[in-house]
């Protein structure tokens, strides 16, 4: 299978998860923790963490929090593997300037990929744990802006690839 039958398949499917659990995390943004999952992301010590928690227990949806990461650790793979191949069909076919940001959306989809997963493998085990962790969360906080900032890339990346491709008339 090629680089863009693979990129095809996987980006918009881990769009489609990406939906799923945003709506999934939604009862997550309560009064106490109006950011939900965001602000677990950047608590950035065990105390801020373990207020989350308690909030959201005390909400009735801590619950929820797990399968909101689980759903996110699905997103993470499908989406980060989707761009990546996205970048490789634009380095091999691509042509003139659209060819570096194949190399700068391939990038990206790496960084993202490993420092996503990091962050929630942080968050969860301290979920799992119902138990917040200065280390974990310190490396989640830590992940988080690098994470964000590398899905905005890839994302740019992609559809700018796409729209270069299309009105240069090359295909991917």
């Amino acid at each position: 299978m090629t680089h863009g039958r693979k990129f095809a398949i996987f980006w918009p499917l881990g769009l489609v998860v990406f939906a799923i659990v945003v709506m999934v995390s939604l009862p997550l943004n309560i009064e106490d923790v109006p950011g939900g999952i965001l602000d677990h992301q950047t608590a950035g010590n065990a105390a801020a963490v373990d207020a989350i928690h308690g909030a959201w227990k005390q909400a009735g949806v801590f619950g929820t929090a797990s399968t909101a990461m689980i759903g996110d650790l699905i997103f993470i793979g499908l989406y980060g593997f989707g761009c990546y191949h996205d970048g490789r069909a634009i380095m091999e076919r691509g042509q003139g300037m659209v060819r570096p940001i194949g190399i700068v959306v391939v990038a990206a989809a790496l960084v993202f990929t490993a420092s996503d997963y990091g962050e929630t493998i942080c968050q969860f085990m301290q979920v799992q744990n119902d138990a917040g962790s200065d280390r974990l969360a310190g490396i989640a906080a830590f992940l988080q802006p690098v994470k964000s900032i590398c899905f905005m890339i890839a994302s740019i990346g992609v559809i700018l690839g796409m729209l270069l491709t299309r009105f240069t008339c090359e295909r991917i």
